[in-house]
C-alpha cells in the first residue's frame, strides 16, 4: 500500500474574530479566517502581494483556546491537514476546502506592543500529561504559545 501525506503549514493573520459553536452533543468547534501573503516581483520589477484566504477549522480544547485568546488581526500558526466537503444550499451542490487544525501556536507580540495579546503560560497543574506545552522564542521579541489539539483530558490549565 502506498502512504501518502495530507498536511497543511499556515503563518498568517486572522481576517475576522474566531467564531465558536457547539455541536449537537456538547463537541467544540471554531471557524477561523487566515489570510497568508506572499510577495514577489513582477516582470516589470515591481513588487506585488498575493494574499490568500484560508478556512481553519478547530476542535474541542484547540477551538476553545482559539475563541478566547485570538481576535481579528491576531498572527497564528496553523499546522493541520487539508479537507475538502461538499454541501447544499438552495437546491445547488457548493464545495469548500478548508484546514482542519491538529496544532496551533498563537504568535503575539512581546512587551511593548501595545497590541493587547497576553496569552497565559501553560502549566502542567500537577498532572501528568502535558495537554498544553510552550515554547517560549526571546529572537523578536515574539512569545509563542503551542496547543496540541490531540489533548483528550481536562485539567486545571487556565485556558
Amino acid at each position: 500500500m502506498a502512504r501518502s501525506l495530507n498536511r497543511a503549514q499556515l503563518i498568517g493573520n486572522l481576517g475576522r474574530d474566531p467564531e465558536l459553536r457547539s455541536t449537537p452533543s456538547g463537541k467544540s468547534v471554531c471557524t477561523i479566517s487566515v489570510a497568508t501573503t506572499e510577495s514577489y516581483k513582477n516582470s516589470n520589477g515591481e513588487w506585488q502581494d498575493n494574499t490568500e484566504w484560508h478556512r481553519v477549522i478547530l476542535w474541542d480544547r484547540l477551538a476553545d483556546v482559539a475563541a478566547q485568546y485570538l481576535k481579528q488581526g491576531s498572527k497564528v500558526f496553523i499546522e493541520g491537514r487539508i479537507k475538502t466537503r461538499s454541501y447544499e444550499q438552495e437546491g445547488i451542490t457548493k464545495y469548500t476546502t478548508e484546514i482542519v487544525a491538529i496544532n496551533m501556536i498563537m504568535m503575539g507580540s512581546g512587551s511593548g506592543s501595545g497590541s493587547g495579546d497576553s496569552y497565559p503560560s501553560a502549566g502542567n497543574s500537577g498532572s501528568s500529561s502535558n495537554t498544553a506545552s510552550e515554547s517560549k522564542s526571546t529572537q523578536g521579541n515574539y512569545d509563542q504559545y503551542q496547543v496540541d489539539s490531540n489533548d483528550s483530558e481536562d485539567d486545571d490549565i487556565p485556558f
